[in-house]
């Protein structure tokens, strides 16, 4: 299974990104459904640190700083998931990655700046 992020860029504060990440490779579609996703950044002050989870059936978990902002989602059909994030701080600069299972997807660089 692979996984890619994408949808990362430059953008002022208090704008919006919405990451996409696919999964792709044998078997994806029920290693899809059956698996929850995470998402995870690095930053340039923290370790890598946990952003957000959505399950299939969707449920979902922020971090706090990710609570209010940031919302995780599914498209199950697509075998995609989606990371919505607005009102964006300088803060969340950083590269983003999509997780399932022990599979991490190659990170999109967010930078939030002015």
């Amino acid at each position: 299974v692979q996984l890619q992020a994408s949808g990362g860029g430059l953008v002022q504060p208090g704008g919006s990104l919405r990451l996409s990440c696919t999964a792709t490779g044998t078997a994806s579609g029920s290693f899809f459904s059956n698996s929850g996703m995470d998402w995870y950044r690095q930053t340039p002050r923290r370790q890598r640190e946990f952003v957000a989870f959505a399950t299939s059936s969707g449920t979902t978990d922020y971090a706090e700083f990710a609570k209010g902002r940031f919302t995780a989602s599914r498209d199950n059909a697509k075998n995609m998931g989606y990371l919505q994030m607005n009102n964006l701080k300088p803060e969340d600069t950083g590269v983003y990655y999509c997780t399932m299972r022990q599979y991490w997807g190659q990170g999109a660089q967010v930078t939030v700046s002015s």
